[in-house]
């Protein structure tokens, strides 16, 4: 529950002649046996968290912690997931903070674990340890304090700003495929026009969540400061509103309003390309707000320099901040966003369904919001039973990944070793040779990308290397696509061939 007032913290009655309180009563017992009480312990704050969240979440999201050490200051709890100490510290924390100052103390804090490898021996799991929970506490406000307003000031002033109030960081999934973008975006939001992100340019196909994240941004922005002049448009629009203030000689107009923002967002700047006087004009505001310390945020489907037809001068301009890519959700990030939209609609998909869905419907975050809700709508209105046969039904009619090609490593092995023109027997082999080197490293970014297998896995098939090889290898051929335009090619003939 985000409202802090309307938390429901229980009060217990003291047994007849006790005087200590429940916090202090927990501590007498640690001093005896401080892991055989945490049961007990965490049991009587679920009890308080139960009557906050809806059963829903409390399934969902606190069923699902372990507790395993109280050692009289720390709770320790143990998450499936890195992703869910992430949502559980960003939704729930200030009702889980409080709910164990209640039971435990007002000193007491939380620490969360997450099992490592959760499919090994018991013997062989490990956990790694996470930051203690943050208490929520906001930074001051990121623009310089504006002068109070009466509410008549505030409707005169009005500035029109476009956003969706749905698309938030709170409801914005995270994982490995967007995990820069969204971390550039917080720190934009939090601080805009005083980072280094300036401009944040965000690139990446279509439907994969970019005009949610930047509007997420924006929106954050206007909470913490409601007289922030945040602006978000497109490139067709600034294209159509430019050729519209030239006809009505608005031109002065039009470069005031757009030079008059504190932020200002830009979708799909590719569209850009060809229109020499808009990209002049877009040029001098990039300038004028860029010099006066405004912050600036874009997206395309490419990196601004693969993009056609557009000045050298903006792309260059382009450059001067972050560029940051969103890449297609891998299988969890993918369950994790159904989970989440299923959730919003008051729906609770069974395990099953939500892992045939991620599996199936590969593309794009937008496909897998069309195929949950071509379920939701055949339960609701058709009166369909949820089974996984109804699952595979809407995948068919809906995906256009469904039956798509499953690629298995041996075969982008193969792809690779012919394309390179070497013994794919090397690709597994000890030897440092630059030409071997490399096409080892394609064959896992490629893994990495078109398939589901875990990076652990993909090792076992290169002479049994391990993750972090892996993950080296992949971050090796991003760096060669952003400096190296011959591996850019080889990247994109590659994938065709084994997407065909």
């Amino acid at each position: 529950m985000k409202n802090d007032d309307a938390l429901k913290l229980f009060s217990a009655e003291r047994p007849s002649g006790q005087n200590a309180s429940p916090a202090g009563r927990a501590t007498q017992r640690v001093s005896k046996s401080a892991n055989a009480d945490v049961e007990v312990l965490w049991s009587q704050c679920l009890s308080i968290v139960r009557d906050n969240v809806s059963d829903q979440v409390f399934k969902t999201w606190f069923e699902k912690m372990r507790p395993t050490r109280w050692d009289g200051t720390h709770i320790t709890l143990e998450l499936p997931s890195h992703f869910f100490y992430e949502w559980i510290e960003q939704h729930y924390s200030n009702l889980l903070q409080k709910t164990v100052h209640r039971v435990l103390g007002a000193k007491a804090k939380v620490q969360f674990e997450v099992v490592v490898d959760d499919n090994a021996p018991a013997s062989d799991q490990r956990t790694v340890k996470l930051p203690t929970m943050r208490t929520g506490i906001q930074p001051s406000l990121p623009f310089t304090e504006a002068r109070p307003q009466t509410q008549a000031q505030v409707r005169t002033t009005h500035f029109p700003t476009y956003f969706n109030p749905r698309y938030t960081f709170e409801n914005f999934i995270r994982g490995e495929n967007n995990q820069l973008a969204t971390s550039a975006g917080i720190a934009v939001a939090d601080n805009p026009g005083r980072t280094k992100f300036n401009p944040l340019v965000i690139y990446g196909p279509t439907g994969l969540g970019k005009t949610h994240l930047v509007q997420a941004i924006g929106n954050r922005i206007l909470q913490r400061n409601p007289n922030a002049k945040v602006l978000y448009t497109n490139s067709e629009k600034f294209t159509m509103e430019y050729i519209n203030a030239i006809q009505t000689n608005k031109v002065p107009d039009f470069t005031s309003f757009y030079r008059g923002v504190d932020v200002l967002i830009v979708d799909d700047i590719q569209f850009l390309g060809g229109k020499e006087k808009t990209q002049d004009m877009f040029f001098h505001t990039f300038n004028a707000l860029h010099q006066e310390g405004k912050q600036l945020i874009l997206t395309s489907d490419k990196q601004p320099k693969d993009l056609a037809d557009l000045d050298e001068r903006l792309i260059s301009r382009f450059q001067w901040g972050l560029t940051t890519d969103i890449q297609p959700p891998d299988l969890e990030t993918r369950i994790a966003i159904l989970q989440q939209k299923s959730m919003e609609e008051g729906m609770d998909l069974p395990g099953d369904v939500l892992e045939y869905i991620g599996r199936h419907v590969t593309s794009s975050v937008r496909e897998l919001e069309g195929c949950l809700i071509s379920l939701l709508a055949k339960v609701s209105l058709d009166s369909r039973e949820l089974t996984i046969e109804l699952a595979k039904e809407v995948v068919r009619g809906v995906s256009n990944s469904f039956g798509a090609r499953t690629l298995t490593i041996d075969e982008i092995k193969k792809e690779v070793s012919e394309y390179y023109s070497i013994d794919v027997a090397l690709l597994s082999a000890k030897t440092r040779k630059h030409e071997i080197v490399l096409a080892r490293q394609m064959c896992m970014y490629l893994a990495k990308q078109l398939t589901q297998t875990s990076l652990k896995s993909i090792g076992l098939h290169f002479g049994g290397r391990d993750h972090t090889t892996v993950l080296h290898s992949c971050q090796q051929i991003l760096n060669y696509i952003d400096t190296d335009k011959k591996i850019r090619q080889d990247v994109d003939v590659l994938k065709k061939r084994l997407r065909g």
